[in-house]
């Protein structure tokens, strides 16, 4: 499913974290890993190659990291800003994923994604593990832990039933053959658009969105899967999904990154950010065609 994956490195602490979490994909079929690290200046040439010169150490580092697990691993080192080469990168080089930590080398207090992760989310056309650390301001100084799970413990699937959910529901069935017994099929009818104007409809709603989970769980436990749940809460799609992460010892989340059409900030588009960055465990986005 993801044969060769791009991993993208600041080469700081939080990278180091990242990378040794990465085990868990050779069950799924990565056998290839091409770590990517961004200078950011394309234009000073002199100065590209002293950086490249000064960064190897680390990434030679970083590469030993991978190999250990088991990963046949290239270097690539790009001249220009990250979110930029990390997604022409990962297109020339045709990856399958891209994996990148949620907080880079300034490890900042904020617990939001950083500015490079999120524009790799908006351009990525290929899937975007979004693997997250968790920061400590201690008294001295910053630290930072991987939140690494078994990835395919439990995975939460969310869908509104566009195209792009069920290219994601396509990793969720290849998860399953590869051995998650574990998912439950969430899809939350929002009450913003549900609103008091078709709230008159929400039975009928729930027993539609209801047979088509149904279907899907069919398809899963006839894959292998032992435990499918089926969830349709009333709310907020992005509290729903976040408070599940907490209560629900869900080890990954899968969606598709936009919803029904290519509007920005429309449903599953502007949900599945905020869910890279607020959830507690590892985020699966996968893109809209495009």
């Amino acid at each position: 499913m993801f044969k060769k994956i791009l991993v993208a490195t600041d080469l700081s602490e939080a990278s180091d974290h990242v990378i040794g979490c990465l085990h868990g994909l050779k069950q799924i079929g990565a056998e290839q890993a091409l770590l990517v690290y961004a200078l950011g200046i394309r234009h000073l040439e002199v100065m590209k190659y002293e950086l490249a010169r000064l960064a190897e150490p680390r990434l030679q580092a970083q590469k030993m990291m991978l190999e250990k697990q088991g990963f046949v691993t290239d270097i690539l080192v790009a001249s220009g800003q990250p979110s930029f080469e990390i997604n022409r990168v990962a297109n020339e080089q045709k990856a399958s994923l891209i994996v990148v930590g949620s907080h880079g080398s300034t490890l900042a207090k904020e617990v939001m994604l950083g500015g490079v992760a999120t524009a790799i989310l908006h351009e990525a056309t290929v899937p975007v593990l979004v693997i997250r650390l968790k920061i400590t301001d201690l008294a001295t100084q910053i630290r930072c832990k991987v939140i690494c799970t078994d990835l395919w413990r439990h995975i939460l699937y969310c869908t509104d039933f566009s195209d792009t959910a069920e290219r994601a529901f396509a990793y969720v069935e290849k998860m399953v053959e590869s051995g998650t017994k574990r998912v439950t099929l969430l899809h939350v009818q929002d009450k913003v658009r549900i609103g008091t104007h078709l709230s008159n409809r929400l039975e009928e709603f729930n027993r539609i969105d209801q047979a088509r989970l149904e279907r899907l769980k069919m398809q899963l436990k006839a894959k292998g899967a032992m435990n499918v749940r089926i969830e349709i809460p009333y709310g907020s799609p992005i509290q729903e999904i976040l408070q599940r992460t907490k209560d629900e010892n869900v080890s990954l989340v899968v969606m598709g990154s936009q919803g029904r059409g290519f509007i920005a900030e429309v449903f599953l588009g502007s949900v599945s950010h905020h869910v890279a960055r607020g959830a507690g465990v590892p985020v699966l986005l996968v893109p809209a065609l495009r």
